[in-house]
């Protein structure tokens, strides 16, 4: 199928891009490998299209006061083989090995994979999970959203009909925390069945502080504050028992790939997984 009759727009400035979408019915275009296929199946039939690809400004990475600035543009791929990003935050890269497949990672951006907002998506839960600031500007300026404010339901966001995505701030972590990232799908570039990540900071063989988040398990990427609290002052060899039971009480979604019963199975064998691997490569240590 082919996509419907749309106006073609492709800005210079951000200011022009923001302008475009001055209309009742407008869609960002971008790395396009979730807005074209939907185009063209006809479930989404926006009358304007606003290609961001020339804003060059938006394709860079960089470090500014203590975080990592990621522009909307950069593609998944270049992500993967960024040098700062590779210094400061390795499980990028290691994440950036699931999207999806190669021609999809070499076209697809991080801006889209955000604002498509889908709950097992990498990107969401990356950046929940690296405590992540969402860039936004629109008419009335620029504004900084909190990923637990950002993402509402299972493509929905807070981004306003006017605004774009500019990029999102990473901060630098302590370059002794080890980090990880695993998923499972039915096969290799398929979304996530359940996706998990995780962050580890030991102190003389002890869990300082630890972070964990899922992808697939609600409608959301979601954190599981509880259970980083309970690994907090326990040894390494803990993690199994405190993650055993730490999809009770989610409520994830079933489909076609996996049941509600499945995906809770799978989430605290994930845990473990990237927890002990986290913690592996704590303080340097491979």
């Amino acid at each position: 199928m082919k996509p419907a009759p749309f106006e073609y727009l492709r800005p210079r400035t951000l200011h022009e891009a923001i302008a475009a979408l001055a209309h009742d019915d407008a869609k960002i275009l971008a790395g396009g490998q979730s807005l074209v296929p939907m185009m063209n199946f006809r479930l989404v039939s926006p009358e304007r299209l606003v290609d961001i690809n020339g804003l060059s400004d938006l394709a860079t990475i960089s470090e500014t006061g203590g975080s990592l600035r990621i522009g909307a543009l950069v593609r998944h791929a270049q992500a993967a083989r960024d040098p700062l990003l590779a210094r400061h935050l390795p499980v990028v890269a290691e994440t950036m090995a699931h999207v999806a497949h190669v021609a999809i990672r070499n076209r697809g951006t991080i801006g889209g994979s955000l604002v498509h907002a889908d709950p097992s998506a990498e990107w969401p839960l990356l950046v929940r999970l690296l405590d992540g600031v969402l860039e936004l500007l629109g008419p009335d300026g620029q504004r900084a959203v909190a990923p637990e404010d950002f993402f509402i339901a299972p493509l929905v966001t807070d981004l306003a009909e006017d605004e774009v995505l500019t990029g999102v701030l990473l901060p630098v972590p302590d370059p002794d925390m080890g980090m990880a990232f695993d998923e499972v799908s039915l096969r290799a570039g398929d979304f996530a069945m359940v996706a998990c990540g995780a962050n580890v900071m030991l102190d003389d063989g002890r869990i300082a502080s630890a972070r964990l988040a899922f992808g697939g398990l609600g409608d959301v990427p979601l954190r599981m504050e509880a259970v980083e609290a309970a690994l907090v002052g326990q040894t390494p060899d803990a993690i199994a028992g405190i993650v055993a039971d730490c999809a009770e009480g989610l409520d994830p979604n079933e489909d076609m790939h996996a049941s509600v019963a499945y995906r809770r199975r799978l989430a605290p064998v994930l845990a473990r997984r990237v927890l002990e691997r986290a913690a592996g490569r704590a303080g340097g240590r491979t």
